[in-house]
């Protein structure tokens, strides 16, 4: 148990620091966005990944379609270029396997694919997803005023591995 503390910290600090990769979809379809922030602990006798996604990204139809999704996390800076790319453009616009470099591997459990390459990776099972409600946000949060609100979603993790 204490390794898997030891293994969550490492990996949400690295999250944090560089950024990580949201991925949903199947092994036909699948998008990716860049993420510096989730986080993991324990609801309704399971371990969660809670993430807020803006209403406005790709990824989010991908999520909603599937109730699946991955995160994959680099422990280096040899993905810093990929995660700036992955949160400047759109899945709508561009291939970001073909921009990025990345590949989508199949995952362990879930449909959602992983990004080859990175150190640790979560695999999701949505099983609450929360409109959030942007009035009740503090405001010293400054949330973007353009975006059309957030959707929070709580995944049980059903693998969690490194590579």
């Amino acid at each position: 148990m204490e390794d898997e503390i030891l293994q969550i910290e490492k990996s949400i600090n690295s999250l944090n620091s560089i950024g990580g990769f949201l991925s949903s979809g199947n092994e036909y379809k699948a998008n990716t966005m860049s993420i510096t922030w989730g986080s993991v602990g324990y609801m309704w006798k399971k371990k969660i990944f809670s993430v807020v996604i803006s209403d406005i990204r790709y990824t989010k139809e991908f999520i909603d379609k599937g109730n699946t999704f991955t995160i994959s996390i680099p422990y280096g800076r040899s993905f810093d270029k990929a995660i700036d790319l992955c949160g400047h453009n759109s899945g709508r616009d561009v291939n970001k396997e073909e921009l990025t470099g990345i590949k989508f591997i199949s995952g362990k459990v879930v449909e959602s694919p992983v990004i080859d390459g990175c150190n640790m990776y979560y695999e999701c099972k949505v099983i609450l997803k929360q409109k959030v409600d942007v009035n009740s946000v503090n405001p010293e949060l400054n949330l973007d005023e353009e975006e059309n609100g957030y959707t929070m979603y709580f995944g049980e993790i059903v693998a969690q591995y490194l590579r």
